[in-house]
C-alpha cells in the first residue's frame, strides 16, 4: 500500500508510532509542526497507529521489508523524517532497506538515541549517512558524538505545549484510593532496567508515599519488576491510566512529586512535563539531565529524599514558578515549526 501525497508532502517513518513512548510522542509533535509549515503529513511504521503499516519495519521483526515495499510507502513524499529507525539497531535489516530507499532523497534522520549510548549495542554501529540527508539530535551530547564519527548534525530539543491541559487531582486520587493527606509519587515511564524502578521505590518509601509507575514492563524486565514491586514497603500502583479512564494530565495533577531516577535517557520528557505541570521533580544525574539543568531548572536529587521531604513539608511555590517559566520560554512547542523551517533553509531545501 502507498500513501496518497498531494503537493508539498512529508512522511514520518519509524519502528512504531502512535504509542506513549518518547519517540512516538515526539514524532507526533514533528508531524504537527510540519503541518503548520504547510506539509501534508503521512505516517509509516512497523506497528502501532500509522497511515501505512509495514510489519518488517517493527523493532525485532523477523523478516525485513522489501525495498519496493518501503519505496511504495513513501513514494511522492518531498521529505521523509526517519524517527530513530536508522539510529538504534533494533532492526538493522530494516534500517538498511530504509537507507537504500532514501538514498539521494531529502530525508531527516531524527536521532533520539545512538547505539554506543546503550550497553547492549556495539559502539561501532554508526547511523547511515547520505549527502542529501539532514541529521538532527535531541541533545548536544549526541550531536557532538556524531560529529566525532564524521556526521554533522543539528540539535533540536524536544518541545512541549507550554500550557498543557489541567488534570483531575481529586478524581484521580479517589480512583486510586489515595487519601487527602497521603503523599503520591508518580514515576512517568515504561519499566526498563535503566529507568531506576528500585531507586524510585526507595524514594517513595523514604517519603512514606504511594508509588505509581505508569508504563508497562518491556525488554524482558517484567520478572524483575514483579520482584521490586512485590518487595516495596509502600502501596504500589502500576499502570492503569487507560483502564481507569485517566490521562497523563490526571497523573501529574494527582501526584505530589515526580520521580525520575534513570541512568540514561536520550532526553527525558518528564523533566520538562513536571515543570509545566508545576510538580517538584526528583531526578538522577544522567548525562542529558545535566545538560538540561544548564537551562536553570531547580530539581531535587533522586538519591536524597530528605531534601524533597523538607520541601513537601513546607512547599515553596517560587520553585514551581521558576521551573514552569524556564520550560515555557525555552522548550515551547509553538517554536518548533520555525526551528524546522530554519533547518530546511540551512540545507537549501525549497518548496
Amino acid at each position: 500500500m502507498r500513501l496518497a501525497f498531494p503537493a508539498r508532502t512529508a512522511a514520518v517513518l519509524s519502528f512504531r508510532l502512535g504509542g506513549p513512548d518518547g519517540v512516538s510522542v515526539e514524532a507526533a509533535k514533528w508531524a504537527w509542526a510540519l503541518g503548520r509549515l504547510g506539509f501534508s503529513v503521512g505516517t509509516v511504521a512497523g506497528e502501532g497507529d500509522a497511515d501505512v503499516i509495514v510489519p518488517g519495519l517493527a523493532a525485532g521483526a523477523v523478516v525485513a521489508p522489501a525495498l519496493s515495499e518501503v519505496e511504495a510507502a513513501v513514494a511522492g513524499a518531498d521529505v521523509v523524517v526517519v524517527e530513530n529507525l536508522c539510529s538504534l539497531p533494533l532492526n538493522p535489516a530494516a534500517a538498511a532497506v530504509v537507507a537504500k530507499a532514501l538514498a539521494g532523497r531529502r530525508a531527516v534522520l531524527h536521532h533520539h538515541d545512538l547505539p554506543w549510548q546503550r550497553p547492549r549495542f556495539p559502539a561501532s554501529a554508526v547511523p547511515p549517512d547520505d549527502p542529501a540527508w539532514i541529521h538532527v539530535t535531541i541533545n548536544e551530547l549526541s550531536r557532538g558524538e556524531l560529529e566525532d564519527r564524521g556526521i554533522v548534525a543539528t540539535t533540536i530539543r524536544n518541545a512541549f505545549h507550554p500550557r498543557p491541559p489541567p488534570g483531575r487531582r481529586e478524581h484521580t486520587r479517589a480512583t486510586l484510593g489515595v487519601a487527602a493527606g497521603e503523599r503520591l509519587v508518580v514515576h512517568p515511564t515504561r519499566a526498563l532496567a535503566r529507568k531506576g524502578v528500585p531507586e524510585a521505590v526507595a524514594l517513595a518509601e523514604a517519603l512514606g508515599a504511594v508509588y505509581w509507575l505508569l508504563g508497562p514492563a518491556e525488554d524482558g524486565y517484567a520478572p524483575e519488576l514483579h520482584k521490586v514491586l512485590g518487595a516495596a514497603k509502600v502501596r504500589v500502583h502500576h499502570g492503569g491510566l487507560a483502564e481507569r479512564g485517566l490521562t497523563m494530565a490526571d497523573a501529574y495533577a494527582a501526584c505530589d512529586a515526580v520521580v525520575f531516577p534513570s541512568s540514561w535517557e536520550g532526553f527525558g520528557n518528564p523533566v520538562l512535563e513536571s515543570a509545566l505541570y508545576r510538580r517538584p521533580l526528583a531526578v538522577s544525574r544522567y548525562p542529558v539531565a545535566q545538560e538540561l539543568a544548564a537551562f536553570g531548572f531547580r530539581w531535587f536529587p533522586a538519591d536524597d529524599p530528605a531534601a524533597l521531604d523538607a520541601w513537601l513539608r513546607r512547599p515553596a511555590p517560587y520553585l514551581l514558578d521558576h521551573n514552569q517559566a524556564r520550560a515555557r520560554s525555552r522548550f515551547s512547542l509553538y517554536d518548533l515549526p520555525a526551528r524546522l523551517a530554519a533547518l530546511f533553509d540551512s540545507a537549501g531545501w525549497r518548496w
